[in-house]
Protein backbone atom coordinates (compact mmCIF):
# COMPACT_ATOMS: atom_id res chain seq x y z
CA UNK A 1 0.00 0.00 0.00
CA UNK A 2 1.49 3.93 -1.15
CA UNK A 3 2.47 5.31 2.34
CA UNK A 4 1.66 8.61 0.82
CA UNK A 5 -2.20 7.50 0.22
CA UNK A 6 -4.31 8.70 2.79
CA UNK A 7 -7.56 6.94 3.75
CA UNK A 8 -10.19 8.53 5.77
CA UNK A 9 -13.64 6.90 7.70
CA UNK A 10 -16.49 9.14 8.68
CA UNK A 11 -19.31 8.37 9.90
CA UNK A 12 -22.54 8.21 7.12
CA UNK A 13 -23.54 11.97 7.61
CA UNK A 14 -20.00 13.52 8.41
CA UNK A 15 -19.46 16.16 5.67
CA UNK A 16 -15.98 15.55 3.78
CA UNK A 17 -13.54 18.64 3.06
CA UNK A 18 -12.73 19.22 -0.31
CA UNK A 19 -9.91 21.99 0.21
CA UNK A 20 -7.44 19.10 -0.59
CA UNK A 21 -5.08 21.00 -3.35
CA UNK A 22 -1.16 20.49 -3.39
CA UNK A 23 -0.03 21.50 0.34
CA UNK A 24 2.83 24.04 -1.26
CA UNK A 25 0.08 25.88 -3.07
CA UNK A 26 -2.92 28.39 -1.91
CA UNK A 27 -6.01 26.77 -2.65
CA UNK A 28 -9.02 29.38 -3.84
CA UNK A 29 -12.80 29.00 -3.88
CA UNK A 30 -12.87 25.49 -1.63
CA UNK A 31 -16.86 25.51 -2.34
CA UNK A 32 -18.71 22.75 -3.93
CA UNK A 33 -22.57 22.25 -3.88
CA UNK A 34 -22.97 19.45 -1.27
CA UNK A 35 -25.38 17.77 -3.81
CA UNK A 36 -22.41 17.07 -5.96
CA UNK A 37 -19.89 15.79 -3.47
CA UNK A 38 -22.02 13.36 -1.90
CA UNK A 39 -25.30 11.67 -1.11
CA UNK A 40 -26.45 10.64 2.41
CA UNK A 41 -28.64 7.93 1.20
CA UNK A 42 -26.64 4.85 0.53
CA UNK A 43 -28.00 2.97 -2.58
CA UNK A 44 -27.31 -0.56 -0.74
CA UNK A 45 -29.44 0.56 2.20
CA UNK A 46 -31.71 0.29 -0.40
CA UNK A 47 -31.27 -3.12 -0.78
CA UNK A 48 -31.20 -4.12 2.43
CA UNK A 49 -34.93 -3.11 2.42
CA UNK A 50 -35.65 -5.49 -0.18
CA UNK A 51 -38.75 -7.45 1.35
CA UNK A 52 -37.86 -11.20 3.26
CA UNK A 53 -34.29 -9.94 2.20
CA UNK A 54 -31.89 -12.51 3.45
CA UNK A 55 -28.27 -12.46 4.82
CA UNK A 56 -26.21 -14.67 2.33
CA UNK A 57 -23.67 -15.24 5.22
CA UNK A 58 -26.21 -17.60 6.76
CA UNK A 59 -25.66 -19.91 3.68
CA UNK A 60 -23.42 -23.25 4.39
CA UNK A 61 -21.30 -23.64 1.55
CA UNK A 62 -19.06 -26.61 0.72
CA UNK A 63 -16.60 -25.93 -2.08
CA UNK A 64 -16.14 -28.93 -3.92
CA UNK A 65 -13.15 -28.17 -6.29
CA UNK A 66 -10.54 -29.34 -5.16
CA UNK A 67 -7.39 -28.06 -3.40
CA UNK A 68 -7.43 -24.57 -4.45
CA UNK A 69 -11.38 -23.91 -4.19
CA UNK A 70 -12.06 -26.74 -1.18
CA UNK A 71 -11.43 -23.60 1.87
CA UNK A 72 -13.34 -21.29 -0.02
CA UNK A 73 -15.49 -19.16 1.55
CA UNK A 74 -19.12 -19.30 1.15
CA UNK A 75 -18.69 -15.28 0.32
CA UNK A 76 -16.59 -16.66 -2.45
CA UNK A 77 -18.71 -18.97 -3.66
CA UNK A 78 -22.26 -16.88 -3.55
CA UNK A 79 -20.52 -13.92 -4.89
CA UNK A 80 -18.07 -15.45 -8.05
CA UNK A 81 -20.53 -18.45 -9.29
CA UNK A 82 -22.33 -16.34 -12.11
CA UNK A 83 -23.13 -18.17 -14.47
CA UNK A 84 -21.79 -17.42 -18.34
CA UNK A 85 -25.07 -15.84 -19.80
CA UNK A 86 -25.69 -13.97 -16.24
CA UNK A 87 -21.91 -12.76 -16.58
CA UNK A 88 -22.35 -11.58 -20.06
CA UNK A 89 -25.99 -9.90 -19.03
CA UNK A 90 -23.91 -7.72 -16.56
CA UNK A 91 -21.47 -7.17 -18.92
CA UNK A 92 -23.55 -5.21 -21.34
CA UNK A 93 -25.19 -3.31 -18.65
CA UNK A 94 -22.18 -2.23 -17.39
CA UNK A 95 -20.79 -1.43 -20.83
CA UNK A 96 -24.12 0.80 -20.90
CA UNK A 97 -23.95 2.48 -17.31
CA UNK A 98 -20.36 2.70 -16.94
CA UNK A 99 -20.07 6.41 -15.63
CA UNK A 100 -16.37 7.62 -16.17
CA UNK A 101 -14.32 8.87 -18.97
CA UNK A 102 -13.19 5.73 -21.30
CA UNK A 103 -10.34 4.81 -23.63
CA UNK A 104 -12.64 5.81 -26.62
CA UNK A 105 -9.37 6.99 -28.55
CA UNK A 106 -7.70 3.62 -27.79
CA UNK A 107 -10.59 1.17 -27.31
CA UNK A 108 -13.70 2.79 -29.16
CA UNK A 109 -12.07 1.98 -28.84
CA UNK A 110 -8.79 -11.01 -8.48
CA UNK A 111 -10.77 -10.73 -5.32
CA UNK A 112 -8.01 -10.98 -2.83
CA UNK A 113 -9.64 -13.60 -0.98
CA UNK A 114 -8.84 -13.03 2.44
CA UNK A 115 -7.94 -16.92 2.00
CA UNK A 116 -4.61 -17.47 1.78
CA UNK A 117 -5.59 -21.17 0.49
CA UNK A 118 -6.76 -19.46 -2.44
CA UNK A 119 -3.45 -18.32 -3.47
CA UNK A 120 -2.71 -21.57 -5.25
CA UNK A 121 -5.56 -20.98 -7.64
CA UNK A 122 -4.65 -21.09 -11.26
CA UNK A 123 -5.53 -18.30 -13.11
CA UNK A 124 -7.37 -18.60 -16.57
CA UNK A 125 -6.11 -18.16 -20.14
CA UNK A 126 -8.06 -16.59 -22.99
CA UNK A 127 -10.63 -18.47 -23.79
CA UNK A 128 -10.45 -21.11 -21.57
CA UNK A 129 -13.20 -22.61 -19.56
CA UNK A 130 -13.26 -22.12 -16.44
CA UNK A 131 -15.86 -24.58 -13.81
CA UNK A 132 -17.23 -23.12 -11.16
CA UNK A 133 -18.67 -25.46 -8.69
CA UNK A 134 -22.01 -24.56 -6.44
CA UNK A 135 -22.75 -26.62 -3.29
CA UNK A 136 -24.29 -24.70 -0.84
CA UNK A 137 -26.99 -25.77 1.68
CA UNK A 138 -30.10 -22.97 3.92
CA UNK A 139 -32.22 -24.09 6.38
CA UNK A 140 -35.71 -22.13 6.83
CA UNK A 141 -36.08 -19.87 9.17
CA UNK A 142 -39.32 -19.22 11.10
CA UNK A 143 -39.40 -15.74 9.16
CA UNK A 144 -39.58 -17.28 5.95
CA UNK A 145 -42.13 -19.97 6.69
CA UNK A 146 -44.46 -20.57 3.40
CA UNK A 147 -42.38 -18.68 0.90
CA UNK A 148 -42.41 -20.62 -2.49
CA UNK A 149 -39.39 -22.87 -3.00
CA UNK A 150 -38.54 -20.60 -6.05
CA UNK A 151 -39.00 -17.49 -3.85
CA UNK A 152 -36.67 -19.03 -1.10
CA UNK A 153 -34.30 -19.56 -3.41
CA UNK A 154 -33.71 -16.58 -5.23
CA UNK A 155 -33.38 -14.48 -1.98
CA UNK A 156 -30.59 -16.89 -0.96
CA UNK A 157 -29.01 -17.45 -3.90
CA UNK A 158 -28.59 -13.66 -5.29
CA UNK A 159 -26.38 -14.13 -8.09
CA UNK A 160 -28.61 -15.75 -9.90
CA UNK A 161 -32.12 -15.06 -11.41
CA UNK A 162 -35.69 -16.63 -10.51
CA UNK A 163 -35.49 -18.10 -13.93
CA UNK A 164 -32.60 -19.66 -13.60
CA UNK A 165 -33.23 -20.96 -9.93
CA UNK A 166 -36.59 -22.19 -11.40
CA UNK A 167 -34.54 -24.35 -13.94
CA UNK A 168 -32.80 -26.37 -11.75
CA UNK A 169 -35.02 -26.65 -9.02
CA UNK A 170 -37.16 -28.73 -12.09
CA UNK A 171 -34.13 -30.64 -13.18
CA UNK A 172 -33.11 -31.68 -9.84
CA UNK A 173 -29.68 -29.35 -9.03
CA UNK A 174 -31.90 -27.30 -6.53
CA UNK A 175 -33.47 -29.77 -3.71
CA UNK A 176 -35.90 -29.81 -1.28
CA UNK A 177 -35.51 -31.89 1.61
CA UNK A 178 -33.02 -34.15 -0.52
CA UNK A 179 -35.69 -34.28 -3.35
CA UNK A 180 -37.19 -32.97 -6.42
CA UNK A 181 -40.27 -30.50 -5.55
CA UNK A 182 -41.79 -28.46 -7.69
CA UNK A 183 -41.21 -24.82 -7.90
CA UNK A 184 -44.50 -23.71 -6.45
CA UNK A 185 -44.15 -26.20 -3.26
CA UNK A 186 -44.12 -23.21 0.05
CA UNK A 187 -41.24 -24.23 2.73
CA UNK A 188 -41.82 -24.56 6.68
CA UNK A 189 -39.60 -23.93 9.43
CA UNK A 190 -36.14 -26.42 9.55
CA UNK A 191 -36.59 -27.11 5.92
CA UNK A 192 -33.49 -27.37 3.72
CA UNK A 193 -33.26 -26.51 0.38
CA UNK A 194 -29.55 -27.48 -0.90
CA UNK A 195 -28.01 -26.04 -4.47
CA UNK A 196 -25.42 -28.52 -6.30
CA UNK A 197 -24.28 -27.18 -9.82
CA UNK A 198 -21.38 -26.49 -12.02
CA UNK A 199 -21.10 -23.68 -14.56
CA UNK A 200 -18.81 -23.32 -17.27
CA UNK A 201 -17.73 -19.50 -17.86
CA UNK A 202 -15.09 -18.60 -20.49
CA UNK A 203 -12.31 -16.00 -19.96
CA UNK A 204 -11.65 -13.49 -22.65
CA UNK A 205 -8.87 -11.68 -21.01
CA UNK A 206 -5.54 -13.11 -20.08
CA UNK A 207 -4.21 -12.62 -16.56
CA UNK A 208 -0.78 -11.13 -16.72
CA UNK A 209 1.74 -10.31 -14.02
CA UNK A 210 1.57 -6.27 -13.91
CA UNK A 211 2.49 -4.59 -10.97
CA UNK A 212 -0.45 -2.19 -9.41
CA UNK A 213 -0.81 0.38 -6.57
CA UNK A 214 -3.55 -0.77 -4.35
CA UNK A 215 -3.84 2.66 -2.28
CA UNK A 216 -7.20 0.67 -0.58
CA UNK A 217 -8.90 -2.67 0.05
CA UNK A 218 -11.25 -4.71 2.28
CA UNK A 219 -13.18 -7.64 1.46
CA UNK A 220 -15.62 -5.41 -0.63
CA UNK A 221 -13.57 -2.91 -2.11
CA UNK A 222 -10.09 -2.52 -3.96
CA UNK A 223 -8.61 1.24 -5.12
CA UNK A 224 -6.05 1.57 -6.93
CA UNK A 225 -4.14 4.04 -8.31
CA UNK A 226 -3.77 3.78 -12.18
CA UNK A 227 -0.37 4.96 -13.82
CA UNK A 228 0.09 6.87 -16.66
CA UNK A 229 0.23 4.96 -20.40
CA UNK A 230 -1.85 1.98 -18.10
CA UNK A 231 -5.65 1.09 -20.46
CA UNK A 232 -8.05 0.50 -17.97
CA UNK A 233 -9.67 -2.34 -20.06
CA UNK A 234 -8.67 -4.63 -22.95
CA UNK A 235 -9.83 -3.02 -26.61
CA UNK A 236 -8.80 -2.76 -29.89
CA UNK A 237 -5.11 -2.63 -30.53
CA UNK A 238 -4.80 -3.10 -26.63
CA UNK A 239 -5.78 -6.79 -25.84
CA UNK A 240 -2.19 -6.97 -23.28
CA UNK A 241 -1.06 -4.71 -20.82
CA UNK A 242 -4.45 -3.60 -19.01
CA UNK A 243 -5.66 -2.85 -15.66
CA UNK A 244 -8.25 -5.86 -16.54
CA UNK A 245 -5.24 -8.03 -16.81
CA UNK A 246 -3.45 -6.91 -14.56
CA UNK A 247 -6.71 -7.49 -12.01
CA UNK A 248 -7.22 -11.11 -13.31
CA UNK A 249 -3.50 -11.93 -12.24
CA UNK A 250 -3.14 -10.59 -8.76
CA UNK A 251 -7.03 -11.37 -7.72
CA UNK A 252 -7.93 -14.43 -9.74
CA UNK A 253 -11.67 -14.08 -8.39
CA UNK A 254 -12.52 -11.24 -10.29
CA UNK A 255 -12.62 -13.57 -13.65
CA UNK A 256 -16.27 -13.60 -11.97
CA UNK A 257 -17.11 -10.47 -12.29
CA UNK A 258 -18.29 -8.23 -15.17
CA UNK A 259 -15.20 -5.93 -16.37
CA UNK A 260 -13.38 -7.78 -13.38
CA UNK A 261 -15.08 -5.74 -10.54
CA UNK A 262 -14.51 -2.41 -12.41
CA UNK A 263 -16.79 0.45 -11.26
CA UNK A 264 -15.63 3.28 -13.87
CA UNK A 265 -12.75 4.45 -16.23
CA UNK A 266 -10.19 7.15 -16.61
CA UNK A 267 -8.04 7.31 -19.77
CA UNK A 268 -4.77 5.85 -20.56
CA UNK A 269 -3.37 8.86 -19.79
CA UNK A 270 -4.55 10.10 -17.10
CA UNK A 271 -3.17 9.38 -13.77
CA UNK A 272 -4.92 8.31 -10.59
CA UNK A 273 -7.82 6.45 -8.28
CA UNK A 274 -9.79 3.72 -9.68
CA UNK A 275 -12.74 2.25 -7.50
CA UNK A 276 -13.46 -1.58 -7.88
CA UNK A 277 -15.74 -3.56 -6.71
CA UNK A 278 -14.60 -7.61 -5.40
CA UNK A 279 -17.79 -8.94 -5.15
CA UNK A 280 -20.82 -8.81 -7.75
CA UNK A 281 -23.79 -7.01 -4.73
CA UNK A 282 -20.57 -4.52 -3.64
CA UNK A 283 -19.69 -3.70 -7.62
CA UNK A 284 -23.63 -2.93 -8.48
CA UNK A 285 -23.92 -0.64 -5.03
CA UNK A 286 -21.11 0.95 -6.09
CA UNK A 287 -21.96 1.62 -9.77
CA UNK A 288 -25.43 2.73 -7.98
CA UNK A 289 -24.18 4.97 -6.12
CA UNK A 290 -21.77 6.51 -8.91
CA UNK A 291 -25.27 7.07 -10.71
CA UNK A 292 -27.14 8.68 -7.89
CA UNK A 293 -23.34 10.55 -6.84
CA UNK A 294 -22.96 9.13 -3.55
CA UNK A 295 -19.67 8.67 -5.63
CA UNK A 296 -17.41 11.92 -5.82
CA UNK A 297 -14.11 11.98 -7.51
CA UNK A 298 -11.91 15.07 -7.20
CA UNK A 299 -9.13 15.59 -9.96
CA UNK A 300 -6.25 17.84 -10.50
CA UNK A 301 -5.03 19.58 -13.90
CA UNK A 302 -3.14 21.58 -14.91
CA UNK A 303 -4.20 24.15 -17.54
CA UNK A 304 -3.42 27.29 -19.61
CA UNK A 305 -5.55 30.28 -18.35
CA UNK A 306 -5.41 32.81 -16.03
CA UNK A 307 -6.87 32.52 -12.70
CA UNK A 308 -9.42 35.67 -13.16
CA UNK A 309 -10.82 34.47 -15.99
CA UNK A 310 -11.41 30.96 -15.04
CA UNK A 311 -12.80 31.42 -11.69
CA UNK A 312 -16.18 32.76 -14.11
CA UNK A 313 -16.26 28.96 -15.38
CA UNK A 314 -17.00 27.43 -11.61
CA UNK A 315 -19.61 24.98 -13.05
CA UNK A 316 -19.19 23.96 -16.53
CA UNK A 317 -22.36 22.83 -17.96
CA UNK A 318 -22.09 21.52 -21.57
CA UNK A 319 -23.60 17.98 -22.60
CA UNK A 320 -21.31 15.80 -24.69
CA UNK A 321 -21.65 13.85 -27.27
CA UNK A 322 -19.58 11.74 -29.78
CA UNK A 323 -17.71 14.21 -32.63
CA UNK A 324 -19.57 13.64 -35.91
CA UNK A 325 -16.37 13.31 -38.11
CA UNK A 326 -13.83 12.04 -36.02
CA UNK A 327 -15.30 9.73 -33.98
CA UNK A 328 -12.33 8.97 -31.34
CA UNK A 329 -13.08 12.59 -30.25
CA UNK A 330 -15.94 14.08 -27.85
CA UNK A 331 -16.70 17.72 -28.28
CA UNK A 332 -19.67 19.72 -26.75
CA UNK A 333 -23.05 19.49 -29.23
CA UNK A 334 -26.75 20.37 -28.42
CA UNK A 335 -27.32 16.63 -29.12
CA UNK A 336 -25.15 15.62 -26.36
CA UNK A 337 -25.44 13.71 -22.82
CA UNK A 338 -25.99 16.07 -19.93
CA UNK A 339 -22.13 17.02 -18.66
CA UNK A 340 -21.70 18.80 -15.86
CA UNK A 341 -18.18 20.09 -14.47
CA UNK A 342 -17.44 22.29 -10.98
CA UNK A 343 -14.08 23.89 -10.60
CA UNK A 344 -13.56 23.47 -7.22
CA UNK A 345 -10.18 25.71 -6.63
CA UNK A 346 -8.65 27.59 -8.89
CA UNK A 347 -4.46 28.23 -8.14
CA UNK A 348 -2.20 30.51 -10.11
CA UNK A 349 1.09 28.81 -11.03
CA UNK A 350 2.01 32.24 -13.02
CA UNK A 351 -0.29 34.94 -15.03
CA UNK A 352 -0.97 32.67 -17.73
CA UNK A 353 -1.44 28.84 -15.89
CA UNK A 354 -3.39 27.25 -13.16
CA UNK A 355 -3.94 24.54 -11.31
CA UNK A 356 -7.39 23.16 -11.10
CA UNK A 357 -9.16 21.55 -8.34
CA UNK A 358 -12.14 19.75 -11.17
CA UNK A 359 -14.87 17.90 -9.24
CA UNK A 360 -17.34 15.75 -11.54
CA UNK A 361 -21.35 16.03 -11.59
CA UNK A 362 -21.59 13.80 -13.97
CA UNK A 363 -18.73 11.53 -15.83
CA UNK A 364 -19.21 11.33 -20.03
CA UNK A 365 -16.53 10.15 -21.95
CA UNK A 366 -12.59 12.95 -21.52
CA UNK A 367 -15.29 15.36 -19.89
CA UNK A 368 -12.73 17.42 -18.02
CA UNK A 369 -10.39 17.49 -21.01
CA UNK A 370 -13.69 18.13 -23.72
CA UNK A 371 -14.97 20.93 -21.43
CA UNK A 372 -11.99 22.86 -20.17
CA UNK A 373 -11.24 22.93 -24.22
CA UNK A 374 -14.71 23.98 -25.11
CA UNK A 375 -14.14 27.15 -22.14
CA UNK A 376 -10.33 28.01 -24.23
CA UNK A 377 -8.52 26.90 -21.23
CA UNK A 378 -7.43 23.62 -22.52
CA UNK A 379 -5.22 21.26 -20.28
CA UNK A 380 -1.22 21.16 -20.63
CA UNK A 381 -0.22 18.10 -22.69
CA UNK A 382 -3.52 17.25 -24.07
CA UNK A 383 -2.44 16.47 -27.71
CA UNK A 384 -6.32 15.96 -28.75
CA UNK A 385 -7.86 18.60 -27.13
CA UNK A 386 -4.91 21.76 -26.66
CA UNK A 387 -3.67 22.25 -29.45
CA UNK A 388 -1.28 25.53 -29.80
CA UNK A 389 -3.75 26.89 -27.07
CA UNK A 390 -1.63 25.34 -24.58
CA UNK A 391 1.29 27.94 -25.32
CA UNK A 392 0.73 31.38 -23.77
CA UNK A 393 2.14 34.70 -24.10
CA UNK A 394 5.30 35.95 -21.64
CA UNK A 395 7.05 32.21 -21.01
CA UNK A 396 10.36 31.48 -20.66
CA UNK A 397 12.03 29.12 -22.79
CA UNK A 398 12.56 26.25 -20.23
CA UNK A 399 8.74 26.93 -19.76
CA UNK A 400 7.57 26.55 -23.29
CA UNK A 401 10.02 23.20 -23.53
CA UNK A 402 8.31 22.09 -20.61
CA UNK A 403 4.80 22.35 -21.84
CA UNK A 404 5.41 21.12 -25.24
CA UNK A 405 7.23 18.02 -24.31
CA UNK A 406 4.92 17.33 -21.28
CA UNK A 407 4.22 14.02 -22.98
CA UNK A 408 0.21 13.45 -21.56
CA UNK A 409 -2.57 15.83 -20.15
CA UNK A 410 -1.70 16.77 -16.90
CA UNK A 411 -4.97 15.36 -15.12
CA UNK A 412 -4.60 13.49 -12.06
CA UNK A 413 -7.76 11.87 -10.13
CA UNK A 414 -6.68 12.66 -6.87
CA UNK A 415 -9.42 11.90 -4.45
CA UNK A 416 -12.03 9.16 -4.91
CA UNK A 417 -14.98 8.95 -2.21
CA UNK A 418 -17.80 6.32 -1.90
CA UNK A 419 -20.53 5.21 1.07
CA UNK A 420 -18.93 1.58 1.66
CA UNK A 421 -21.35 -1.21 0.00
CA UNK A 422 -21.34 -3.58 3.69
CA UNK A 423 -20.97 -1.09 6.20
CA UNK A 424 -22.32 2.43 5.01
CA UNK A 425 -19.31 3.90 6.81
CA UNK A 426 -17.97 7.07 4.01
CA UNK A 427 -14.61 6.58 3.18
CA UNK A 428 -12.60 8.77 1.22
CA UNK A 429 -9.63 7.86 -0.66
CA UNK A 430 -6.37 10.28 -1.56
CA UNK A 431 -3.02 10.47 -3.41
CA UNK A 432 -0.75 12.87 -3.98
CA UNK A 433 -0.36 14.37 -7.75
CA UNK A 434 2.43 12.24 -10.08
CA UNK A 435 6.23 13.42 -10.01
CA UNK A 436 5.47 14.52 -13.63
CA UNK A 437 2.86 16.82 -12.54
CA UNK A 438 4.98 18.23 -9.86
CA UNK A 439 8.14 18.80 -12.21
CA UNK A 440 6.00 20.87 -14.40
CA UNK A 441 3.85 22.96 -12.03
CA UNK A 442 7.88 23.86 -10.56
CA UNK A 443 8.83 25.09 -14.00
CA UNK A 444 5.82 27.28 -14.42
CA UNK A 445 5.81 28.62 -10.97
CA UNK A 446 9.28 29.89 -11.07
CA UNK A 447 9.76 33.13 -10.52
CA UNK A 448 5.95 34.34 -9.91
CA UNK A 449 5.08 36.23 -7.29
CA UNK A 450 1.70 36.30 -6.73
CA UNK A 451 0.33 39.59 -5.76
Amino acid sequence: MNNNTMTTHLSPNQSLDTDLSAPHLSAQEPSMPNNVLKSNESSDAKQLETEDRINAKTVSNEALSGDAMSQASESIVSESAVSKDAASKNSDMLDEEMIEDYEADEADEGIDDSDDDDADYEAPTIGQAVPVIIDASYTVTEEEAGLRIDKLASLVFTDFSRAQLQGWISDGSLLYNDSVQKPKIRVKVGDVIHLSTTLQQHSEDQPEDIDIDVVYEDDDVLVINKPVGMVVHPGAGNQTGTLVNALLYHYPQQHHLPRAGLVHRIDKDTSGLLLIGKTKPAQMALMDQLKDKSVYRHYQCVVAGDAASLLRHRRIDAPIGRHRSQRTKMTVMTAGREAVTHLLNVTALNGNYCLLDVGLETGRTHQIRVHLSHITYPIVGDRVYGGRRQLRAGLTEAQRQAISNFPRQALHAYTLGFVHPTTGEDVEVTTPIPEDMQQLMTVLSDGYDEE
